[in-house]
């Protein structure tokens, strides 16, 4: 999600709560466009981090601290010199723009009462940490800007500060009900028109287009708290909807005004995919998990994220291996059902053959063709003949024909199966680089891969060390429940781990993962299959469909054939249920 102007009017109304009054007691600049200031107020230690990242401007408060340099860096040095020891008198937000403002007072070399700036823009590229004194001249900043970068505004020492407007934005704050002002029209009912009906561009657009602070998420939030689709244009939208939208929007800018944050962060799975200040009901069908803080949404959110995607770069020479070796099989697959379908004749050349012997004495010399009665169906059939060979001659020639398709249909009878076997093996490990979450799931995939001669193992013998452990969930009714993140986890669950009258789930004819539901000798209550079902489906090929049909079966009933590649099960008498893959309501063991 972007950081957009709530989340920054949420982490406003944060740190004045924790930071004003306080006293900056550290500065330090870990990174070069990066600071961690330590605070003290009202006993407690607070460290702010800000970044200007242009991959990742941050800004939040967290218990973590960071190395600092030998060297402090200029920037850091000079606050060091204005800001040590000063005291924090205000923090605010210009509007509602993704900018932040430290107002700072402190006493300089002569003693005398000073005041200072500290400028935080959270701009994604454009992002910077920007320093000014009580009439907004700049001092310095963490990253200097040349009208030869910017045509805008430059950023440099001596230049007066001032926020560009690039674009044709109103300040959605200036008029709300909630916050008692009799203020300009920027969100009056004639004004949202205006901007509305002149825009043929989606709804959402002409929302975060037309006022600043709003996302493109936010704008979808409005518009499904006011039932309107999305994607219409807005200059088409009738004036019961204009009416509607603009009374959803004018509520959002309320709950801001007064403070009615409500920090989470979404999960799709175990993957987050969004975190807002205000409540998300877009998606109402995902699990959402609420924070005090918006400081600790963003810390997990991005730690998370940062992780997820560190995985995913980790796991990019593993998947390529993976996918060339399914793509390799795929195509040896295909070409061996083609020849297994070319295999099909060898039984009408075995026909040809034993007729020719039964009625050949009829063939006459030269012949080109026969008409025989095919005593199996009782049809008379015409068989080619070579006129250069004698009756015995073709007949031979039909018998070796077909004993040549009984012997490639025989040796590809078994290495389709082989093959498939394969494919299945792979798209398996696939799906459990998939659901990899933490770098020692994919020591466990690599292993499996060695073991199949994938990769080739270095330094001798030695296996990695193994740590990656099974998710663990508990139903809504107290059963524990656990599902393997690879085949070696899969087999430990089912073999080693549970027990006979535990039930065992998997999707149908899908690559995924084995879930064991532990009974200890109890009925399962038909909300704990359901909710077990979906964890099966959800850790499955198929989680993106409506439905997944998934098989379950108490665990005595499912049998591992001797020889056969990790993961691989039969079982024959299984119970089976169709069940979508929503598993946000699941309660998850953290471990």
């Amino acid at each position: 999600m972007a950081f957009d102007g709530i989340t920054i009017a949420n982490i406003v109304s944060e740190l004045r709560q924790a930071l004003s009054g306080g006293r900056i007691y550290k500065i330090a600049q870990p990174e070069s466009d990066e600071l961690l200031l330590t605070v003290k107020n009202n006993g407690s230690q607070y460290r702010l981090l800000l970044s200007a990242d242009a991959s990742l401007p941050l800004v939040y408060l967290t218990q973590a601290n960071k190395p600092s340099p030998m060297t402090a860096p200029g920037f850091c040095m000079l606050l060091r010199k204005h800001l040590q020891n000063a005291r924090i008198v205000d923090i605010t937000q210009p509007g509602l723009e993704r900018i932040l403002h430290l107002e700072l007072e402190h006493l300089n070399e002569l003693g005398d009462l000073c005041r200072k700036k500290l400028i935080i823009e959270v701009m994604g590229k454009h992002s910077n940490i920007i320093f000014c004194d009580e009439k907004d001249m700049i001092i310095d900043s963490i990253k200097h800007i040349s009208g030869m970068v910017s045509s805008v505004r430059e950023v440099l020492p001596g230049r007066d500060y001032f926020i560009p407007q690039t674009q044709d934005k109103q300040n959605p704050l200036r008029f709300c009900p909630q916050s008692g002002e009799e203020a300009p029209v920027s969100l009056t009912y004639e004004n949202f028109c205006d901007h509305m009906q002149t825009k043929p561009i989606a709804v959402y657009k002409a929302l975060y287009s037309s006022y600043t602070g709003i996302s493109p998420i936010m704008a979808q939030e409005v518009c499904y708290r006011a039932g309107i689709d999305a994607d219409l244009p807005a200059n088409t939208l009738e004036e019961t909807a204009l009416h509607t939208l603009h009374d959803a929007l004018t509520a959002m800018m309320g709950q801001i005004v007064t403070g009615s944050f409500a920090p989470a962060i979404v999960y799709d799975g175990q993957e987050p995919i969004e975190f807002s200040s205000l409540p998300l009901t877009l998606y109402a069908d995902k699990r959402t998990v609420s924070f005090s803080s918006i400081s600790a949404v963003l810390e997990q959110y991005y730690a998370q994220r940062s992780m997820l995607t560190r995985i995913r770069q980790k796991s990019a020479d593993l998947r390529r291996i993976v996918q060339t070796a399914l793509e390799r099989n795929v195509k040896k697959y295909d070409l061996q059902i083609k020849q297994m379908q070319d295999t099909e004749k060898k039984d009408k050349y075995k026909v040809y053959g034993e007729l020719i012997n039964t009625y050949g004495y009829n063939i006459t010399p030269d012949s080109k063709s026969m008409e025989a009665l095919n005593y199996y169906t009782n049809e008379m059939i015409t068989i080619p003949l070579d006129p250069t060979l004698t009756p015995l001659e073709n007949a031979q020639k039909y018998f070796e024909k077909y004993g040549k398709l009984k012997r490639t249909y025989e040796a590809l009878s078994e290495l389709t199966i082989q093959v498939k076997e394969e494919i299945e093996h792979l798209e398996s490990i696939l799906a459990a680089l998939d659901i990899a979450m933490q770098e020692e799931d994919l020591v466990q995939i690599k292993e499996e891969l060695i073991e199949s001669g994938y990769i080739r193992r270095k330094g001798g013998p030695k296996k990695a060390r193994i740590t990656s452990r099974p998710f663990h969930y508990i139903s809504s009714d107290g059963f524990h429940m656990y599902v393997g993140k690879n085949n070696f986890q899969n087999d430990e669950l089912t073999f080693k781990f549970a027990t006979g009258n535990d039930w065992w789930f998997h999707a149908k004819k899908k690559a995924g993962s084995h879930v064991i539901v532990k009974t200890e000798g109890q009925e399962l209550p038909d909300r704990t299959f359901e909710e077990a079902a979906r964890l099966a489906a959800y850790y499955s090929k198929g989680r993106e469909q409506a439905k997944v049909e998934i098989d379950y079966i108490q665990k005595k009933h499912v049998k591992k054939p001797a020889g056969s590649k990790p993961g691989f099960v039969v079982y024959y008498t299984n119970f089976s249920m169709a069940i979508d893959s929503d598993i946000s309501g699941i309660q998850q063991v953290m471990k």
